[in-house]
């Protein structure tokens, strides 16, 4: 749907796809395992998420639900956008993902991936290159 839509308007400009944070919800309750969010199948689903939304722009790494390092993995697996450093996140962090990370260690984990890290503004117009 995501894919179609894209195609029939073009105003998505990103996508990011956000695992499933179940540890302060009731879905914990109705599927237990929920509280094990899978690093693995998250890379592999962006990787498909990436080659199936050609048509969309810019893919968002998720650091946020998975921690840097797998946020840093999936700049590797299709995504082309780390995210930003969250000054107030209240969805993810109501769920129970307590992921935080400094403005410096982005453009670490970016740079240590040889690729270059910029700031971006919401339209994702670059206003500024490390």
């Amino acid at each position: 749907m995501v894919r179609r839509l894209q195609d029939d308007t073009g105003e998505f400009s990103a996508f990011i796809m956000w695992s499933c944070q179940g540890q302060n919800t009731e879905l914990l309750r109705l599927i237990p395992d929920m509280d094990k969010p899978s690093s693995n199948r998250y890379l592999r689903l962006l990787a498909v998420a990436r080659l199936y939304l050609d048509n969309v722009p810019n893919i968002q790494s998720s650091w946020v639900t998975q921690g840097p390092y797998i946020g840093q993995m999936a700049l590797r697996f299709g995504a082309n956008d780390l995210g930003s450093t969250m000054m107030e996140e209240n969805v993810v962090s109501s769920a129970g993902a307590s992921f935080t990370m400094a403005k410096e260690e982005m453009v670490r984990l970016i740079r240590d991936i040889d690729e270059t890290p910029a700031i971006r503004d919401t339209a994702y117009k670059t206003l500024e290159i490390f």
